[in-house]
């Protein structure tokens, strides 16, 4: 966000106590606040070196700036704030401001004439030229341009200032006294430190124009790098309306208020503050100022390309192509370059579902390159390496082409750029079925970012790349049946991206889709149809293709039959190739059940060819499971598991636990399809053989608590056993079943004549 314009000026007035000083040369007023700050100043350089110790007087240097600069607070804050960094210079400001607030006017008086013996003597106790030397000489300043009557009404503030003060330290003291238990002090402790932040800013009046400086470029810094730190958006929107109130021409003030109301996905007030941005930088001269001329059709420009870019984020790509084509008719009249390549950009975006798009997006790259313009020619390449990720390109010349651009974000320093190209690798990883690569490049970005802080404490780990690291790493954990870690990592999610954050909806679409899969390992079908509400309010594609797992587990196959050719049809339209081939695994199965596998031989094989174009190792290899359980259950299982042995090396190594069992499950039964035809002593061989994989399968069901599919394992095992002649194991594994059984009547065909 751009820095606040010298140009701009609060109207002087007085409101709430605070006296503004009528003179445009000072963009700083008295208020009682300032007179507090003003007493610790004096008490600091009235106090010797021995009275106060080193760590002390360190910690009172630190707590300065944020005074300085900072909104006005309450007193006891101010107190509590004094008493954590030197607790006996907090009593003696305290005693001091009760001495002028009970006394008489002529004490403040006083107070104002001796604050000019700080500068005065050869070795004075503050510099001129320093950051609490200025803030001493304009507060002086502006105290004596008051008149008689602003001076009593200071004075008035003043004694109601300190008279709030007492009030609020009375009731803390009141409140520790009536706590009986240690968690419901901690809990009131912590009630009243929120109460506290949300004063800060509004306990007296308008802002001076450096108190607005620091207000909006600190809120602006953290909705961009930690935005659980920054005020809540209802909070945020009072304070910028209390400063527009005082000054509507304040043009950072309508930036601001446009992010804020990003955050709440509010198109109207968003698009409002925006237009007010603009207008208030053409009205105030201040573009015009600094860019000449040229000034005014700059704003004008840039007013259409922001214009587009929040219609995009919106989803209105007709309005965003009127906004950017206004946006690329000025900016070709005024010959500028670095404005059309963000347009250039733009129209990618805009354009990205066309086949020919790849070809705007190289010249904008090359573009960008020629006039130097690494966050946009980053940026291209990124979106490049996307695209060609979708369309089937080897890892290889995708990872070749991301290190290209590191090179480019480490030699310009683009910190947030390399967050990006991690978390894009962690996606494109996992894409191809790599999930150990996946995993890896995750954790790599957790790491870097926990060791990159932002000032103020702030971590800068709020960002979307952050976010979707996170969700892969839980949906990465869940998979494997680490159910608690998922957990976790969600719970740590939620702290870090609350409910009404812009990267919410990641995380929140992720642990639906965790709670789905674990309601349909758990057979609470029921469970997992309730799911499906919020997963389509969050990804319609993801919605839909979940509510026909469901039907179709429920046995409607006529239902989900209908409801996945329409998503069929629309994921083909939209090249959503990675949906499309789970689509197709899905009417296989379909008709699988249906007892027509001859049918679902040509959807199999279609979805395989794709898999293979595509590069989508995992989803080849899941395909070549059911191709070859298509192959058992035509009576040819020596086929079935010359394929088994060809598609489950990468099911072992990076797949998911679930489909590890179902793998195994697989290979035992056609090891005991291929024994029918063998030697008794052959025969009990391979029967001993399937029951190991049994054994394997069902130890990958029970981590992620797959109750049916254990349920067929056992039955399958009991039946072996009985072959074999081992009655005690039979007896054993029968029991089991039995207990399984009951526990979850079966529906419709049972899971024992198919995967």
């Amino acid at each position: 966000m751009a820095s606040v314009h010298e140009s701009l000026y609060f109207n002087p007035m007085m409101t709430n106590g605070v006296v503004h000083a009528n003179v445009f040369g000072i963009k700083d007023w008295v208020t009682p606040y300032k007179i507090a700050v003003l007493v610790l100043l004096n008490e600091m350089g009235r106090t010797g070196e021995a009275a106060v110790s080193l760590m002390e007087r360190r910690r009172l240097n630190q707590l300065l700036l944020p005074l300085l600069q900072g909104p006005d607070i309450t007193l006891s804050k101010l107190y509590k704030l004094i008493e954590e960094s030197c607790p006996q210079l907090a009593n003696s400001v305290q005693i001091r401001i009760k001495l002028m607030a009970e006394g008489e006017l002529k004490d403040m008086e006083q107070f104002f004439d001796d604050l000019s013996d700080s500068f005065s003597g050869t070795e004075p106790e503050v510099h001129k030229t320093s950051v609490v030397g200025l803030f001493l000489r304009h507060m002086i300043l502006a105290y004596s341009k008051l008149s008689f009557s602003q001076v009593f009404k200071l004075y008035t503030a003043l004694q109601q200032y300190f008279q709030n003060g007492e009030k609020k330290t009375v009731e803390d003291a009141d409140m520790e006294l009536t706590s009986t238990e240690e968690g419901e002090r901690k809990m009131e402790k912590e009630e009243l430190d929120v109460s506290i932040r949300e004063e800060e800013v509004s306990c007296s009046g308008p802002l001076s124009q450096k108190q607005a400086e620091f207000f909006l470029s600190q809120q602006a810094s953290l909705l961009k790098n930690d935005e659980t730190k920054a005020l809540t958006p209802a909070s945020l929107q009072k304070e910028l309306n209390n400063l527009l109130k005082f000054n509507p021409d304040f043009a950072e003030a309508h930036y601001l208020s446009y992010l804020n109301n990003l955050r709440v996905q509010d198109v109207f007030s968003s698009t409002h503050s925006l237009l007010h941005y603009f207008d208030r930088l053409i009205l105030t001269g201040a573009e015009s100022k600094s860019n000449g001329e040229e000034g005014y059709g700059r704003s004008l420009r840039y007013a259409a390309l922001n214009l587009a870019a929040l219609h995009c984020r919106f989803g209105h790509y007709q309005q965003a192509e009127l906004a950017l084509q206004e946006a690329i008719r000025i900016a070709q009249e005024a010959n500028d370059h670095v404005c059309l390549q963000h347009c250039l950009s733009w129209l990618y975006v805009l354009g990205q579902k066309r086949s020919d798009s790849y070809v705007l997006l190289e010249h904008s790259v090359k573009k960008a390159v020629h006039f130097g313009l690494p966050y946009l020619a980053s940026l291209g390449i990124q979106s490049l390496v996307q695209q060609r990720a979708f369309a089937g390109k080897t890892a290889n010349k995708l990872m070749d082409a991301l290190k290209d651009s590191d090179l480019l974000h480490w030699k310009h320093s683009l910190s947030e750029l390399i967050d990006i190209s991690i978390a894009q690798k962690t996606a494109i990883w996992r894409l191809y079925g790599r999930s150990t690569m996946a995993l890896q490049q995750a954790q790599m970005l957790l790491s870097m970012n926990s060791l990159e802080s932002v000032n103020a404490g702030v971590q800068q780990n709020n960002t979307e790349s952050f976010a979707v690291a996170l969700c892969h790493l839980a949906e990465l954990h869940a998979e494997q049946g680490c159910f608690a870690a998922a957990s976790e990592v969600l719970k740590h999610l939620r702290e870090r991206f609350p409910p009404n954050s812009q990267h919410a909806q990641l995380w929140m679409l992720c642990d639906q889709k965790i709670q789905f899969d674990r309601a349909m390992n758990d057979g609470k079908y029921h469970l997992a149809d309730s799911l499906v509400t919020g997963i389509t309010a969050l990804n319609s594609v993801e919605g839909v293709y979940r509510k026909a797992i469901v039907l179709q587990a429920q046995n409607q196959m006529s239902e989900a039959h209908k409801l996945l050719q329409k998503l069929l049809i629309h994921c083909q339209k939209i090249r959503n190739t990675e949906m499309v081939i789970s689509v197709l695994l899905s009417v296989a199965e379909l008709y699988r059940r249906s007892s027509s596998p001859t049918i679902a031989l040509p959807v199999l094989l279609q979805a395989l060819a794709l898999s293979k174009e595509y590069r989508l190792q995992y989803l080849a290899s899941e395909t070549v499971l059911n191709l070859a359980f298509a192959q058992l259950i035509l009576g040819i299982p020596e086929q079935a598991l010359s394929l088994l042995h060809m598609a489950i090396e990468p099911i072992l190594a990076d797949g998911a636990v679930l489909d590890k069992g179902r793998a195994m499950f697989l290979v035992a039964k056609c090891q005991v399809a291929s024994a029918a035809s063998y030697d008794p002593p052959k025969k009990a061989e391979a029967l001993e053989a399937a029951i190991e994989n049994l054994n394997e399968a069902k130890n990958y069901f029970a981590k992620v608590d797959c109750k049916e599919q254990i349920r067929d394992v056992v039955y399958f095992q009991a039946r072996l056993y009985h072959t074999l002649g081992k009655t005690q194991e039979r007896n054993r594994c029968a029991m089991l079943f039995r207990q399984l059984h009951q526990e979850l009547p079966s529906h419709g065909v049972p899971l024992i004549n198919h995967l």
